[in-house]
């Protein structure tokens, strides 16, 4: 089938074939005809089967036709992440471009102001996360109530996110009578009960099984005995360093291990950078758009960026941490392999992932093959480059020599003792017998004094400093205002 047969128009025809794509994915073939229709669809496909085109052509098709009011948008499509949102921002303007529709897109992390003055203009399509656009809404800058098309991409991460109760809110501020497009990789009971409640009586399209990863992957399991961090990283470097490693995307479970990663890459020679959701969103967009361009070899990246990034070019996929949850594994590895690419994922498995391990062998109904590493490997004997041993050298040189030389430090300090307590009385009797201060008139034959640091060190000493000291402040000494 082609797009021809889907039902689109002429003008958006010449941009799909101006973007380079000749035939629909079996997700599109399937939903796009339904959804000209106006009928409400459920769309189920694992990631990297196209499912950003299979609401934003239609869509297009069926807005081609009117005009938007101002902070009154006509559709709206609602994104887990900002990665995920600009992303189908992009998709949008790539199929649009012969179309005179308007755009907004509303995304933590930048300024309320760009965005204010677009809805103001009106927009005929609205891409925002659930977050911004509820503070959009509370701002009094929006109002759903022309929304005549709603798209909810990627439902399950939204419940991973928590953003369920949100999706709710916002599902009942639009109109009732409304199209609804909703699209997820896999159907958890709280998705299911989602879609009772809020979507007509929806064409259901399932062109995969549910949770099922791509046939095109090569799945591989890392297994070493070494559970600490170091082993970890080690033998990630080594998988890194294998033949046909073009690029990569690196997933840890915590946000700080992503950060350590990449610095540890970094230092043995890797070009790599992280991406987390604690990183501005101006760093995380230069950092996306660095990879894609291929100034970064290896993205260190949260599962912020597990699912719906569509970049076509990875070629391995490496799980540092073994997902939490066996649905994650599946859209982690899925971010390579796409538009029928061949791509491989590797997974570094310890003792004690047994028990999530188990669940995802259990999901994807096989146990992938083990990949060794070991010393006898030619590519797990590849040295790192000069460049990145020698900085490594001189990193250890300096901690070493910082390590001696506190504890020289230490050795030369001579033992101290606790310091004696005395009670109050005793010593206001023995600062009133103290010999007068050197400034008036006394010598210092009379009345030596040591050292400021050398009274610190007189450990035995019962004149120690005790609160100010030999020194009161003058604002002390004056007489109190009745």
């Amino acid at each position: 089938m082609t797009f021809e047969e889907l039902g689109l128009g002429p003008t958006l025809l010449s941009a799909i074939k101006d973007a380079g794509y000749e035939t629909p994915t079996p997700i599109q073939e399937q939903a796009i005809p339904v959804a000209l229709t106006g009928r409400d669809v459920l769309g189920i496909a694992q990631t990297g089967t196209g499912k950003t085109a299979s609401f934003t052509l239609p869509l297009i098709e069926r807005l081609s036709r009117g005009r938007a009011r101002a902070r009154m948008p006509r559709s709206l499509i609602i994104c887990p992440t900002r990665e995920l949102a600009a992303q189908v921002a992009e998709n949008f303007e790539t199929y649009a471009k012969n179309h005179k529709l308007t755009m907004a897109l509303l995304i933590g992390g930048v300024a309320f102001g760009p965005q204010d003055k677009i809805l103001d203009q009106g927009a005929d399509v609205l891409i925002a996360t659930p977050g911004r656009l509820l503070d959009q809404f509370e701002r009094g800058k929006l109002l759903l109530t022309g929304v005549q098309i709603m798209v909810v991409d990627e439902a399950d991460r939204m419940l991973d996110m928590g953003f369920i109760p949100d999706i709710e809110r916002i599902f009942k501020l639009v109109p009732p009578r409304r199209q609804t497009l909703f699209f997820s990789a896999t159907m958890a009971d709280e998705i299911t009960r989602l879609v009772n409640t809020f979507l007509n009586d929806p064409v259901r399209i399932e062109v995969t099984r549910q949770a099922q990863t791509a046939d095109n992957i090569n799945q591989l399991f890392v297994r070493i005995r070494d559970k600490t961090p170091a082993a970890k990283r080690d033998a990630l470097r080594k998988a890194i360093e294998r033949e046909g490693v073009k690029n990569g995307i690196v997933f840890c479970n915590r946000k700080r291990d992503v950060d350590t990663v990449a610095r540890s890459l970094q230092r043995h020679g890797f070009s790599a950078a992280p991406i987390h959701g604690d990183l501005e969103q101006s760093q995380r967009t230069q950092t996306l758009a660095d990879f894609k361009s291929d100034k970064v070899r290896l993205l260190v990246a949260s599962d912020v960026a597990a699912r719906g990034l569509d970049i076509p070019a990875v070629s391995h996929v490496f799980n540092f941490d073994v997902p939490r949850s066996a649905d994650d594994y599946v859209h982690r590895i899925g971010r390579t392999g796409r538009a029928g690419m061949s791509g491989e994922a590797i997974t570094i498995v310890t003792p004690e992932d047994s028990k999530a391990i188990d669940a995802v062998t259990k999901l994807i109904g096989f146990v992938p093959e083990e990949l060794k590493l070991g010393a006898g490997s030619a590519q797990a004997e590849k040295k790192p480059s000069e460049p990145a041993k020698k900085a490594a050298e001189e990193q250890d040189a300096q901690t070493a020599a910082k390590q001696e030389s506190g504890a020289k430090e230490a050795e030369a300090a001579p033992p101290r003792e606790p310091r004696k307590r005395t009670s109050g009385r005793r010593r206001k009797s023995e600062t009133q017998s103290r010999p007068a201060r050197r400034d008036e008139g006394t010598t210092a034959e009379t009345n030596p004094r040591p050292a400021r640091s050398a009274r610190r060190d007189e450990t035995e000493s019962v004149d120690a400093a005790v609160g100010f000291g030999d020194h009161v402040p003058e604002f002390l000494l004056r007489p109190a205002i009745r």
